[in-house]
């Protein structure tokens, strides 16, 4: 098997580490939420590649034997990007009202000032 043939599954993994480390190395609310969604979009591509069968055609009933693809992930994802781009933005606008509460949206400096409040 050609490993040039499978570079959709390679920027899959790429993006999901790049995604995971930027997730999990910032403290910035922001950077975290982008993050994030560098990794989800990341697991829409490994689903649209796993739907997808080279030679195939639309499910539409014609004469002959032809090889269908698989409409459905394709579906799921659509579907998928949708609440992905919603849960993004109630995202952010959580990140704006830590902000206008605690003047920051760097992670470590918000506990530092709720540690702070509780003493």
């Amino acid at each position: 098997m050609n490993v040039l043939g499978l570079v959709n599954y390679w920027a899959f993994i790429f993006l999901m580490m790049v995604g995971f480390y930027i997730l999990i190395s910032q403290g910035n609310l922001i950077k975290k939420i982008v993050g994030l969604s560098v990794f989800q979009t990341s697991v829409f591509i490994l689903y649209i590649s796993m739907g997808k069968i080279r030679g195939g055609t639309a499910p539409i009933l014609m004469e002959g034997d032809p090889v269908y693809s698989n409409p459905l992930p394709h579906v799921l994802i659509l579907t998928a990007i949708v609440v992905g781009v919603a849960t993004t933005a109630l995202g952010l606008s959580l990140v704006v009202r830590i902000h206008e509460a605690y003047g920051t949206v760097e992670e470590d400096e918000i506990h530092d000032l709720d540690v702070a409040e509780a003493e």
